[in-house]
């Protein structure tokens, strides 16, 4: 229905609308549409059959990866991996710094990248379009095991900072997995694919864990969590997430 159809107003959402499912290896995933009539709002989701991937109504931490992963380096054309595309904030975040010059994003799931080129997400296609930005369908995990590593292009090839937004936590799977890449071995296999001096950086939606800061300083030269904190309007009161930062030795 056009504005001209409803008298020059703009036409009210649907409560509810999904935009697209799809079989995958790991379970159905889906892209819907929901009003949000407590906020006024649309809230866009992706959920991995009736679980919840990610949610257009709380950012803040996804953001705060990119921009507190970018902030942890220097210099200029910086090469980022990402590692989990979804609704695309983290990507779209570390496009918005001038010093990256390059961005590869790995996302396990093919319709998840297609909802980007096809501009059914809420950005569009701004990062499929952005010439710095490729989105690569791959299991991340067994990139961060591999010799050959992210870029099915550039076998070995290296990146400044590894931004990482999958799993609900380091205790938390979406799948069995990547329960390998959290333990200290797998941190070790990933360090390989960083720079030296290089960041990796992991989101979580639980509070700041101790041991696993820990684990991190065990693999790597210095290593500290960062909690975000934010508005939860649904709740009406704050709530934290975690992003936990790495560096590797110069």
């Amino acid at each position: 229905m056009t504005a001209k159809e409803t008298g020059g107003a703009t036409p009210i959402s649907a409560f509810f609308e999904e935009l697209d499912y799809r079989p995958t290896p790991i379970g159905p995933v889906s892209l819907r549409r929901r009003r949000e009539l407590r906020l006024d709002v649309d809230v866009f989701e992706i959920m991995l059959g009736d679980e919840h991937l990610m949610s257009s109504l709380f950012t803040a931490s996804e953001i705060a990866l990119a921009d507190l992963g970018i902030a942890a380096l220097g210099g200029d054309g910086l090469e980022v991996l990402v590692g989990g595309l979804g609704l695309g904030y983290t990507a779209e975040a570390v496009l918005a710094h001038d010093e990256v010059g390059a961005l590869v994003v790995v996302d396990m799931l093919e319709p998840v990248i297609d909802w980007h080129r096809t501009g059914l997400v809420p950005m569009g296609s701004k990062l499929a379009d952005d010439p710095r930005c490729r989105l690569v369908q791959g299991d991340f995990f067994a990139g961060a095991d591999s010799e050959n590593g992210f870029d099915p292009d550039m076998a070995g090839r290296r990146f400044d900072a590894i931004l990482v937004d999958i799993d609900h936590s380091p205790e938390v799977l979406l799948n069995e997995r990547s329960s390998g890449f959290y333990r200290a071995e797998g941190l070790q296999a990933l360090s390989a694919h960083l720079k030296p001096g290089g960041i990796f950086g992991l989101w979580s939606d639980d509070d700041p864990d101790g041991a696993f800061t820990e684990r991190l300083k065990s693999v790597f030269t210095e290593a500290w969590a960062e909690p975000v904190t934010f508005h939860n309007p649904l709740q009406d009161r704050p709530f934290t997430q975690t992003v936990y930062l790495a560096r590797k030795s110069s």
